[in-house]
């Protein structure tokens, strides 16, 4: 039997060499806040080409573990913001063609827990921000686009104040795919005065630390979502694509 072999794939060396700043950098031997060494310097502790380097260190600023302080030159070793991870999370489930009805499984089981942790942990800042929201939403009824975007910004602070890190950070490109979608949504079904009240339920049992109630009603909140895909005759089957603007 002739044997199959696949053909040998050499990386190129700078990917090698920004896997390698990388691991160091979360292994802790450079610390957050730190300056990253000088391209010169890595070049002869790995033993590459400084272009090499250069091109490596373009890879780590790229996935957020480096970043320059007020327009300098200097690389400081910075923790991943959410939105610097959020890119790749979209892409990849773009490109694995993930419909919105895992998206919405997802949330189903994670935006609930969000707002229970929010009515445990919620400081008066980030329930004064919630109560803004909700303002802006009740004057943005009659606009659909205002509407997504503050839909999206109520989810978010619930999310921040649930004070859980991992939480907020799996919750962000999920976020960010699903909810830009309900826009069809809003053209086709008058839902705005069924959101605003969801909102204010939530925001009232966060603010009264109702765990109970905060999780009740963003499951309530949540089902709506789906409901109104249904509604509005959407397909929950549809793969998910990048956000796009809205005429």
């Amino acid at each position: 039997m002739a044997l199959k072999l696949e053909p040998i794939r050499n990386e190129p060396a700078y990917r090698i060499v920004a896997r390698e700043i990388g691991d160091r950098i979360i292994r802790g031997e450079i610390a957050v806040g730190e300056a990253l060494p000088s391209e010169m310097a890595l070049a002869e502790q790995l033993k590459v080409n400084r272009s090499t380097v250069r091109e490596a260190i373009r890879v780590v600023e790229q996935n957020g573990l480096v970043r320059r302080r007020d327009g300098g030159k200097k690389l400081y070793v910075t923790a991943p913001r959410s939105a610097d991870l959020a890119k790749g999370v979209q892409a990849a489930m773009i490109l694995q063609e993930v419909t919105f009805r895992e998206l919405w499984e997802v949330l189903q089981a994670v935006e609930p827990l969000a707002a229970e942790a929010s009515a445990r942990n919620a400081t008066q800042e980030q329930i004064d921000k919630l109560a803004d929201n909700f303002e802006r939403t009740r004057y943005a009824l009659d606009n659909r686009h205002n509407l997504t975007e503050l839909d999206i910004e109520f989810h978010h602070l619930v999310a921040e104040a649930s004070g859980n890190r991992a939480l907020q950070l799996s919750l962000a490109p999920i976020s960010q795919l699903f909810y830009p979608a309900f826009y069809k949504v809003f053209a086709r079904l008058n839902a705005g005065d069924r959101l605003l009240f969801a909102h204010q339920k939530i925001i009232e049992a966060i603010k009264t630390k109702d765990e109970r109630e905060a999780r009740a009603w963003m499951e309530r909140h949540i089902a709506d979502f789906k409901r109104g895909y249904e509604l509005a005759n959407l397909d929950m089957e549809t793969v998910v694509g990048p956000a796009r603007s809205e005429p």
